[in-house]
């Protein structure tokens, strides 16, 4: 997921907490991931005026994932067949703040800055009416916010963190607009001259040039103001470095009392029989061929899955047998679905889809900053379903500090998934990473083949994948 995500017009981009219980509210501890606070950055300013170019030239700058770009033209409300029709004509006001739909606008922005996902509108100029698709936003950091009217409405100004206004000369805007709506947006010339100094140039002086007196910089020149742009850059690296050292400490807090306190109840380990121990063995042996030590680590992968689905909910079902009997069984209560932890956790995919072989399955990347070793999400599928699921395998080979695990259970709850039905399937786990996960959330269930030293090098993917 590296440079930016920008979300705008046609743009095409492919959680409710479990209910706590009494025993778990005095046992919880509190994990906030960095995009639990999110940082917005407002740019307004007339159209043409070089906001969506500043936007893109400050991320390319800072040339990091976790800055996102969001257009507030795709918050145009969806036009009647009378406003369309004029819309055909150029003869609708695109300019005005009657066009925006600002009610949805604050709500998205509300759920980005509680941490949640975000379902983006997406709007067609060309058709003049929003789509049927969405667009998703997920975990950014900072997002920026553009658009003419980003410093309009005071509840979005009111969540914004950095507020800025472009400033152009009114020539330099029409001729930009001119270039952009020929391009981007199917227009003709005569078309753009006759909107711009219909709706264009009136509401400028009337709604969009007053938003300058709540700004908190003034951009002349947009991109080619270098003293502004590194002003901004700044902000945003600090906002960065602020999420990244708070991340750490709620990290750390969560050690507290790691060693002397006993594990979870619901921190299953498997029982050590002989198969197993010696399965181990064999999986441990530095003589062991890459094509033996796939096919038993497959097989132990398959009895972690085999445990964890002791935990996923049944119900009673009766079946005719071929012998014209009718059995007294039970089947899962819902869909069982599994996320892998990537890369680690790809090593458990044959085992699991042993045991069940159309498992829906969702990927997840997250990986340790080298200089702080704060862990940090950067890519992300799950099945659109899967807060409906009656249970989620989340599949890691290993897990000592307890980082990513704690990271990968915060994006599905974020994603509606309830904490006891989410079950962490893992080859070796540390104590302390453990601890740190059942203590943040107390109701999920974790499987784990074996228990190792808090720190141990990932050496399960290396083997299993021969790199």
């Amino acid at each position: 997921m590296p440079g930016s995500v920008i979300v705008g017009p046609d743009a095409a981009l492919d959680g409710a907490a479990a209910p706590e219980t009494d025993g778990t509210i005095a046992k919880r501890a509190h994990y906030a991931p960095p995009w639990a606070d999110l940082s917005i950055i407002g740019i307004a300013g007339s159209s043409g005026s070089g906001k969506s170019t500043l936007s893109q030239a400050i991320v390319n700058k800072l040339n990091l994932p976790w800055v996102v770009i969001l257009s507030i033209d795709s918050f145009y409300k969806s036009l009647d067949p009378e406003s369309s029709r004029a819309a055909f004509r150029n003869e609708y006001d695109f300019d005005s703040p009657d066009a925006i739909d600002f009610d949805t606008l604050v709500e998205r922005l509300r759920d980005l800055k509680a941490g949640k996902r975000a379902e983006i509108p997406v709007y067609s100029f060309e058709k003049h009416a929003r789509l049927d698709r969405t667009t998703d936003i997920y975990s950014p950091h900072v997002l920026i916010l553009e658009g003419i009217f980003a410093l309009y409405d005071p509840r979005v100004v009111e969540l914004m963190d950095m507020k800025i206004f472009c400033e152009a000369d009114a020539d330099t805007c029409l001729s930009r607009r001119i270039l952009r709506d020929q391009r981007d947006r199917g227009r003709d010339i005569e078309g753009i001259i006759k909107q711009w100094f219909t709706f264009v140039k009136p509401n400028f002086e009337k709604y969009v040039n007053p938003q300058a007196k709540v700004a908190d910089i003034i951009v002349p020149r947009g991109v080619e103001n270098h003293v502004a742009m590194s002003m901004v850059s700044q902000f945003i690296q600090q906002k960065l470095v602020e999420k990244s050292t708070h991340h750490r400490a709620a990290l750390i807090r969560l050690e507290i009392g790691g060693n002397s306190e006993p594990l979870s109840d619901k921190v299953l380990v498997m029982k050590q029989t002989s198969q197993l121990r010696g399965m181990n063995t064999i999986i441990h042996d530095i003589d062991t061929s890459s094509e033996d030590f796939i096919f038993y680590f497959d097989r132990l992968t398959a009895l972690l899955v085999e445990e964890a689905l002791n935990n996923a909910p049944f119900v009673e079902a009766d079946i005719p047998t071929p012998q014209n009997l009718t059995y007294a069984g039970l089947c899962f209560k819902g869909e069982v679905s599994a996320v892998i932890v990537l890369r680690g956790g790809a090593a458990l995919e044959a085992g699991l889809h042993r045991v069940i072989t159309d498992c829906k399955t969702g990927r997840v990347l997250i990986q340790s900053n080298i200089r702080t070793g704060e862990p940090e999400l950067h890519y992300l599928v799950l099945p659109k379903d899967i807060a409906e699921h009656e249970a989620v395998l989340l599949l890691d080979a290993q897990m000592s500090s307890g980082g990513s695990a704690l990271m990968a259970v915060q994006v599905l709850v974020d994603h509606g998934v309830r904490a006891d039905r989410i079950v962490l399937v893992t080859y070796s786990a540390g104590r302390m990473g453990i601890h740190r996960l059942t203590k943040a959330f107390p109701e999920i269930t974790v499987v784990v083949g074996n228990m190792v030293q808090d720190i141990e090098e990932r050496w399960v993917e290396r083997r299993y994948f021969g790199c």
